[in-house]
């Protein structure tokens, strides 16, 4: 099959709708259930609705343990959905269709400094994003953001506004690079239509080296735009007045990734047995990507304060990298890592994840 890559969605014209929306399994490797866990469980927080970036695959590993092992309901809920994407989450939180989005940096500060969406990210599963600009060691080679100059870049036009900042961060011309529409097939590039691929390091890339090709990546989090990624994302209100339970939600949150991290083969079988069942995922793909994914997740911040935490220096690198694409706004208009900091100061045996 042809593997997909994601959507983010931060167009201004999806600012514009989201606002005119609105009126206003595996066996656990550690004994994660903590305190407030505990307490949450006699709270009643009835549904709650998760908008996804992205499908069903492997990389809501986390998410799917979390469900399956009963950590959801532990803390308090009713029921969990899961709603595929892609989307940046902005729409669906706005108009309360949603009550959490998984997200990103850029999707969400940019409707949040575009429009003034009430907004908040709350933490951040990958430290680092998955970006890149794939392209052949015999073909294009784009090592350097300099070697973009000339080339033929297949975008995607959900990802235009991401290849849009990159290019304004490193400081070339929109004039200097050719952009080919492309659809989320490889092709293009496997053939020579063009000489570089928007992609992820946990999905395309893996895709086309496992085909036999010598590839490339130039990634986004070391050339200019280290902003997070996978983050969960809540409105302002929410944060004022469902505080405890986004909270409980964060909790359950950790748990189910903390397994994922310890045996990322269980998240691929939930992905491709029941939550993707219909996507036709392949296994050895899948279990790659899921690999490769921890690294983007467990780093020495996380090793030492918590899964999803955002240190002061990586809140600021965020801010820079956005300001270098054209979104200015402060630190404390994009996040608020207070609700994740009681989860840990209530839990502390959470911050172990790795055992």
């Amino acid at each position: 099959m042809a593997f997909l890559t994601r959507s983010i969605g931060v167009a201004a014209a999806l600012a514009a709708s989201a606002l005119a929306l609105s009126a206003c399994s595996g066996t656990s490797t550690s004994d994660t259930t903590s305190d407030s866990t505990a307490a949450a469980s006699a709270e009643d927080f009835g549904d709650l609705t998760v908008q996804l970036s992205w499908i069903k695959n492997e990389e809501f590993s986390g998410e799917y343990i979390a469900d399956t092992e009963g950590y959801y309901d532990e803390a308090g809920f009713d029921a969990v959905s899961l709603v595929p994407g892609p989307s940046s989450g902005a729409t669906e939180l706005i108009s309360g269709t949603a009550d959490v989005a998984i997200s990103d940096a850029v999707a969400i500060g940019s409707v949040v400094a575009s429009e003034g969406a009430p907004l908040k990210i709350v933490g951040a599963l990958f430290q680092k994003n998955p970006f890149s600009i794939l392209s052949l060691a015999d073909g294009g080679n784009i090592a350097t953001p300099e070697d973009l100059v000339g080339k033929r870049i297949g975008v995607q036009d959900s990802n235009r506004a991401i290849f849009d900042a990159f290019l304004l961060a490193n400081d070339i011309a929109a004039d200097e690079v050719e952009v080919v529409p492309v659809q989320y097939d490889t092709s293009p590039l496997t053939t020579g239509e063009v000489d570089g691929f928007i992609s992820y390091l946990t999905n395309e890339s893996l895709t086309v080296a496992m085909e036999g090709y010598d590839t490339v990546d130039l990634a986004f989090a070391d050339n200019g735009l280290p902003f997070v990624a996978k983050t969960y994302t809540v409105t302002d209100d929410t944060i004022e007045n469902e505080r405890e339970m986004v909270k409980a939600f964060l909790a359950a949150e950790i748990r189910g990734w903390t397994e994922a991290i310890a045996d990322p083969a269980v998240g691929v079988e939930l992905a491709m047995t029941e939550y993707g069942s219909d996507l036709g995922l392949d296994e050895e793909h899948s279990l790659a990507g899921a690999e490769a994914q921890v690294a983007l997740i467990s780093t020495d911040e996380t090793l030492e304060n918590g899964l999803f935490t955002i240190s002061d220096q990586l809140i600021e690198e965020n801010i820079a990298s956005l300001a270098a694409a054209g979104i200015d706004l402060d630190a404390e208009s994009l996040f608020d890592l207070s609700l994740l900091a009681e989860v840990y100061e209530e839990n502390p045996d959470l911050v172990a994840y790795e055992q």
